[in-house]
């Protein structure tokens, strides 16, 4: 049996930040694991900032209100869900996630939660698991499902190595020098491409014959 695990922003919406940044005018915060591989090291200074210009939960809220999915992502997501079932693992967090995860029709989202104290100041952030996005991968596994995995980002290359299936979505060229061996997905026509013959191998590797061939193998 096959799953589909996606990434959320940069795969389905738009990276939250970057969207906040250009609300704000605040270039540090433009930053995101397209550019920092170390998500702690990321947050901490994200808060910082918050902290120094006195923005809070509210602020990042109003600017959420007003975001979208990106084009064509609903389709290829409804597309998707009619096939397999879909996970979506997200470096996010829940109270930022919710009202474009109502847009996309509530798919299955795992990911992280925020610390607010009074007045909204975000004073941390839980992560749900380390490496949650791999992990959750290598779990599917162990309940007998292979895994078809997209991501466009440096937080998404574990998750996509641990799948049966990676592929990368509008990645970033540094991410693209730095994992060439992940195939490579620019619309959501080639990412259904991609899903299919993906789906197609799986099978194929699947198959009685296939597995005569291996049994019986020296």
């Amino acid at each position: 049996m096959q799953i589909a695990c996606l990434d959320l922003e940069g795969v389905l919406v738009p990276e939250i930040w970057i969207e906040f940044s250009k609300r704000t005018g605040i270039a540090e915060l433009a930053r995101t694991t397209r550019d920092e591989p170390d998500y702690d090291k990321l947050m901490r200074g994200r808060l910082e900032i918050l902290a120094a210009h006195r923005l809070g939960l509210p602020d990042i809220e109003a600017v959420i209100a007003g975001m979208e999915p990106l084009a064509g992502a609903g389709e290829f997501l409804e597309w998707l869900r009619a096939r397999y079932p879909v996970v979506i693992l997200s470096d996010t967090f829940s109270e930022f996630a919710a009202p474009l995860m109502r847009q996309l029709g509530y798919p299955t989202l795992l990911c992280h939660r925020l610390e607010v104290a009074p007045g909204g100041r975000i004073a941390g952030y839980r992560i749900r698991l380390p490496d949650h996005k791999r992990k959750t991968v290598a779990a599917m596994r162990e309940l007998n499902f292979r895994t078809i995995a997209a991501g466009d980002s440096y937080n998404d290359a574990a998750m996509l190595a641990e799948a049966d299936a990676g592929i990368l979505f509008r990645p970033p060229e540094n991410v693209v020098r730095d994992f060439p061996q992940f195939p490579i997905a620019s619309t959501y026509e080639e990412l259904r491409a991609a899903c299919t013959a993906a789906a197609a191998r799986l099978d194929a590797s699947e198959s009685p014959g296939a597995k005569a061939r291996t049994t019986s193998a020296p």
